[in-house]
């Protein structure tokens, strides 16, 4: 008799044997999502595989911190998931510990995924990563107005 799958599995949701790796580590989960538009972070707690969100912010929050409205489209862009990581991890403290859950987004080295665990360790979180995952600074300042746009932000969050 063949063994009917599990409806998130067959719509293609959810990995099933990934998140029982994760749910047993029973650390809290950084989740990052990308959309069309943003990039959504999250920290998830489960107890008995049920979950609850704990802090979220998305990319479009940088709106209220002084991200240019003319720059509206580029809400997605590597810096934008970068201060959405640092923004989760400001919220939350320092010393807040997690584990990367990136669901079913591929496992690109310098991915905005991994820009997000980057700022997200920058603004105190402790999370076990590989450095070499992380985008370039190069990448990260490849314009100049975002560069100073990353000061600035970071500047108004610390202060």
């Amino acid at each position: 008799m063949a063994k009917t799958q599990r409806r998130r599995r067959k719509e293609g949701k959810t990995n099933y044997k990934s998140r029982f790796t994760l749910l047993k580590s029973k650390l809290p989960r950084l989740v990052v999502r990308k959309s069309n538009r943003y990039i959504l972070a999250q920290l998830v707690s489960s107890n008995l595989a049920q979950d609850s969100v704990l802090e979220s912010t998305t990319s479009k929050s940088l709106l209220d911190h002084g991200w240019p409205k003319d720059k509206l489209g580029s809400l997605k862009n590597i810096q934008a998931a970068y201060l959405t990581g640092y923004m989760l991890g400001k919220r939350l403290g320092k010393d807040k510990e997690a584990i990367l859950d990136k669901g079913l987004h591929r496992n690109v080295a310098g991915s905005r995924v991994y820009a997000v665990l980057l700022g997200a360790i920058e603004a105190g979180m402790v999370i076990p990563h590989d450095p070499k995952a992380f985008p370039s600074k190069e990448k990260m300042s490849l314009n100049k107005v975002f560069s100073q746009l990353i000061i600035k932000i970071k500047e108004n969050l610390n202060g």
